[in-house]
């Protein structure tokens, strides 16, 4: 796909940068030229320009973009001109980035496609994550599953899969396992880094520090990471 990402500060830029290694094409676009250098060898495109300046948007491939998102996140007012301008000169789809409630009536108002909150997401996010006790990472799907990484609870320490039987007793599936695999950097300092296994058979013998990545019910998920108490 292709897109255009409106501000390169610390959203924009990173999120340009995760779209360009998933293999999409990414034009970058801000007035400040110093974000631009930095990103510039980082995305497809880095452009500096002001986006509430008619004559330049139209300048950007507009046809054959697949959505344009709005990342602005300092200037309220020049997010708003932006998205204005964008949605004027008919884009396919227009995503843009609310700092607070008003910006958000006033952006929706001007009829985007989707409305994000980063700082809001991240920070729900955080927080289910921080009150399941064990949980490394988590990504909610719906207000009733969530997929979670989570340690192996040592009672299937040397257990195969299929004896283990985590669905039949939890009801909760094994996507995958992943290793975590101790590495040292330039500067000596020891990090760890994920390798996942990929497709998990019955067959696989779960070792002490297996990461289990698990679908399921969050009560279930809860039962389960109440195991080693």
């Amino acid at each position: 796909m292709k897109y255009i990402i409106v501000g390169m500060g610390n959203f924009g830029g990173y999120l340009s940068m995760r779209l360009t290694d998933l293999g999409h094409e990414v034009i970058g676009v801000d007035n400040n030229e110093n974000r631009i250098d930095l990103i510039k060898d980082k995305i497809t495109h880095a452009v500096t320009m002001n986006a509430t300046d008619t004559q330049a948007v139209k300048n950007l491939p507009l046809k054959d973009c697949d959505v344009v998102i709005i990342a602005i996140g300092e200037d309220v007012g020049a997010s708003i001109l932006s998205t204005a301008i964008f949605k004027q000169l008919k884009v396919k789809r227009i995503i843009a980035r609310a700092i607070n409630d008003l910006h958000e009536t006033v952006i929706r108002s001007i009829g985007v496609d989707e409305i994000i909150h980063p700082e809001e997401e991240t920070a729900d996010r955080l927080s289910k994550r921080l009150q399941m006790k064990g949980v490394m990472d988590s990504l909610e799907i719906s207000d009733e599953y969530n997929i979670v990484e989570v340690r192996l609870p040592k009672r299937y320490a040397g257990l195969k899969v299929s004896e283990a039987d985590i669905r039949k007793e939890f009801f909760l599936n094994i996507l995958t396992i992943i290793k975590l695999e101790d590495k040292t950097n330039m500067l000596g300092i020891k990090t760890q880094e994920k390798r996942v296994i990929g497709v998990i058979t019955p067959d696989y013998t779960l070792e002490e520090n297996d990461v289990l990545l698990l679908f399921g019910k969050i009560k279930n998920i809860q039962e389960f990471l109440n195991l080693d108490d």
